[in-house]
């Protein structure tokens, strides 16, 4: 299935790694050129440069720090830069830190905000600029979370709240730019095999593949494959959905 990506240029945070790190190859399959962003292991950035230029693809990585304004908009700009405009914008980055609300500091809640939320309202709103200005269309995708919707028992409510801001952020953003031919939309993700989470699974499998109905922890490359779709022509006549790729995490 052709899904009209050939040629055009994704910005796609957190790219390096996990989720993003699939979804960066899942669309340079279909042609695009990525723009990825890391934080800490440039090593590991640069192998997926390698790979996504293997498949024929133009691609470049930027190392920064999503919780500082200026960065997340400067991004925006890098890409354009770098391939002249750009046509799809991914939200994938974001922190998972472990706190319960009893002891959580004010720093550790608002560096998760300025992350998980902050930042997609500053990549957005530039983004959208850009697409605005020059009278083109062009497609957003918002990473959430099963928790935006479920709320959090295991000490991550700065997490959850992140994600449920987002959710209801880019309903807002979809109604405004839906005349101008942006679509936004939001993949709601369960729990996915990604380093983020290694750990909790390492300690405690059972209690997560519990709570999930199919039984199993998602792969990240089939996750992957359901946003390119999102950012695809073929979803245009998508916006302002949420749409659960949770395994029957979430069922509505």
């Amino acid at each position: 299935m052709d899904l009209g990506i050939q040629g055009k240029t994704a910005i796609i945070t957190g790219g390096s790694r996990g989720v993003g790190r699939e979804i960066a190859l899942s669309l340079a399959r279909e042609g695009a050129n990525i723009v990825l962003t890391y934080q800490g292991n440039k090593e590991k950035a640069q192998e997926v440069i390698e790979e996504v230029k293997s498949l024929g693809c133009g691609a470049v990585s930027f190392q920064v720090s999503l919780s500082e304004a200026d960065a997340a908009v400067e991004l925006i700009h890098k890409g354009i830069k770098q391939f002249g405009e750009v046509d799809l914008l991914i939200n994938n980055a974001g922190v998972w830190p472990t706190s319960f609300v009893k002891d959580m500091s004010l720093a550790e809640w608002n560096e998760t905000l300025d992350i998980n939320l902050t930042s997609v309202f500053l990549t957005c709103k530039t983004f959208a600029n850009h697409c605005l200005e020059r009278k083109k269309p062009g497609k957003i995708l918002n990473i959430t979370s099963q928790a935006a919707f479920h709320g959090s028992t295991t000490g991550h409510a700065h997490y959850a709240a992140s994600k449920a801001g987002m959710v209801g952020f880019t309903i807002s953003l979809a109604r405004e730019l839906a005349k101008n031919h942006i679509n936004v939309n939001n993949l709601a993700l369960g729990i996915v095999e990604t380093d983020m989470i290694k750990e909790s699974l390492e300690k405690n499998g059972d209690y997560y593949v519990n709570r999930i109905p199919l039984g199993r922890v998602a792969k990240a490359r089939e996750i992957a494959d359901i946003a390119s779709f999102l950012v695809s022509e073929k979803a245009n006549y998508i916006t302002g959905a949420t749409l659960d790729a949770t395994g029957g995490m979430l069922m509505r």
